[in-house]
């Protein structure tokens, strides 16, 4: 549940949101880009599934807390087969935001997105290939040793 004062700064965002060891990424990108699919290969990497397609932000102490609306709440898009139930994950702090898209450069330099006002790291990332989810893996790392102890 969001602090009161962050709920005044809150927004819903196309996008789904997994969450590993208390901290959350989102996956974003139009509609087909492989976002339910991309969660279900982290879900089996041992992930948890915070929201799929529609995911609640706030802010809080600044820091972007990624939560699922009530009514979606532990539902997965498995295309072709239909909508499935899995363990709904607690909210969680946003340490990492991927873009899920052709992938143009080998080396990337650091890129920020920003939501609520809140700079999130952002990966483009294919999400075709069958390393993608361990390409995720390496950059969740990245992503948490730049954040405080108490996220760690």
């Amino acid at each position: 549940m969001l602090h009161r004062n962050a709920a005044r700064r809150a927004m819903m965002l196309h996008a789904t949101a997994v969450v590993r060891d208390g901290a959350a990424v989102l996956l974003t990108g139009p509609s087909g880009a492989g976002k339910s699919d991309m969660a279900l290969r982290l879900i089996d990497r041992g992930w948890g599934l915070i929201a799929d397609d529609q995911v609640l932000l706030g802010a809080l102490d600044g820091a972007l807390i990624a939560s699922s609306p009530e009514r979606i709440r532990g539902l997965i898009e498995v295309r072709g087969v239909g909508i499935e139930t899995v363990e709904a994950a607690a909210p969680a702090p946003v340490v990492l935001a991927v873009a899920l898209g052709p992938e143009t450069e080998r080396l990337p330099e650091v890129a920020f997105g920003t939501w609520l006002g809140v700079l999130v790291p952002l990966l483009t990332l294919d999400p075709h290939p069958a390393s993608a989810p361990i390409k995720l893996d390496y950059a969740f790392a990245r992503a948490r040793l730049a954040l405080r102890p108490a996220l760690r």
